[in-house]
This record gives structure tokens, sequence and C-alpha cells, in this order.
């Protein structure tokens, strides 16, 4: 059996970090994985921000129930489900995503936890474990899945190292230059047929 592992954001999603900054007026939130690749530098370059604006978790609700899934991600989820295990590793936080993931029919999502204080001030954040979207794809290649890996920024790069093969979907040309051996798609009906190329490829060897 084939598992797939997809990115959240970018890849089923809108950036929600961009969706904050638009929704707040605060252009420095727009910052995400696909320019800076040290996930804890950006982290702690958000928290920063945060607390100059004195900004809490009830000021991001209304952005957070407003947020819809790319055009296409429902169906391209419900075509996937039937013919691979699917999971989405993401460095989002569950705080974040559950208005958009009712919308996806509830997926399984591994990601990370926020900390906040009683008035909704975000305080810090609680990764999973480090590189954790490497330590999933690899944990599921221990129990001999065949893994494919999808994603759009330098944070999935990890996955992609391990797994027995990666796409970038719709990803920046800074971040497809610097991993050039990983193809690129651009649509979900280019993904779907890389998806099942690369399963009848391996079943055939």
């Amino acid at each position: 059996m084939d598992f797939v592992c997809l990115d959240f954001e970018g890849v089923l999603a809108p950036e929600i970090w961009i969706a904050i900054a638009e929704k707040t007026g605060i252009p420095e939130l727009r910052v995400t994985t696909r320019e800076i690749a040290d996930y804890d530098v950006l982290m702690k370059m958000r928290l920063d921000i945060l607390d100059r604006h004195k900004l809490t978790m009830p000021a991001f609700q209304p952005v957070l129930q407003s947020i819809e899934p790319l055009p296409g991600a429902r169906d391209f989820l419900d075509w996937l489900r039937p013919r691979f295990q699917v999971v989405i590793l993401s460095d989002t936080f569950y705080e974040f995503v559950g208005p958009v993931l009712s919308k996806l029919g509830w997926p399984t999502m591994f990601c990370h936890r926020l900390e906040t204080d009683a008035a909704g001030k975000i305080t810090g954040y609680k990764p999973r474990m480090p590189d954790h979207k490497r330590a999933a794809a690899t944990a599921l290649k221990a129990l001999n899945f065949r893994v494919s890996a999808v994603g759009d920024s330098f944070n999935d790069t990890g996955m992609f190292s391990v797994a027995d093969n990666a796409f970038f979907f719709n990803a920046p040309e800074n971040v497809t230059r610097q991993f050039p051996q990983y193809p690129r798609v651009e649509s979900y009906q280019d993904l779907k047929k890389a998806l099942t190329d690369a399963s009848a490829k391996r079943r055939a060897a």
C-alpha cells in the first residue's frame, strides 16, 4: 500500500499567516517557509510581531473561519483517499486549522500546538518534534509503506529526502531552483497523474 504525505498550506489551503497579515494589515506576517527555511527563526519573528501589535487568539477567529480550501482541494482529497493512505504533515497549528479542516472532511493531520495564556495571548509554540515531517515519512517507510510526498516549501524537503517519490506543487522558483531533483506540478490533475504513474511504476518493478 502506498502512503501520500501532503503539506497543507499551499497544497490544500491558502497560507494562513498571509490571510492573517491581510486581515490585520501587518505585512511582516506575510513571510512564510517559502522565504525563511529555518522554522524556529520564522516563528520567533512571528511571535515578536504579535507581541508588538498586542494580537491575541480571539482576534484571529474571524479570519480563520473565513479561510476556504484551495479550489479543487476537496475533490482532490476525495479522489486520493480510496487509492492511497493519506496524511497531512504541516508546520501549522491545531488552533488555526479546525475551520478549514472541517471543509475538507476532517482529513488526518499531524501539526503543532500554540501556547497561550488566559487572555489568549500567544506566548510560544510547541513543536510536535524536530523535523517532524521527515520523521513521519521515515516512520511510515519503517512500517513497509511506500511513501510519496507533496509540498511547496523549504520545510517539505526533509520528508522529500526520505520519500520514494516527491513532488513540488506550485512551488516558487526560489525553492525549486535549490532542489531541481524534485519534479514540479502545477495542478491537481497533474498531481493525480504523477502519483498514479509513480505507484504503477513501483508495482511493476
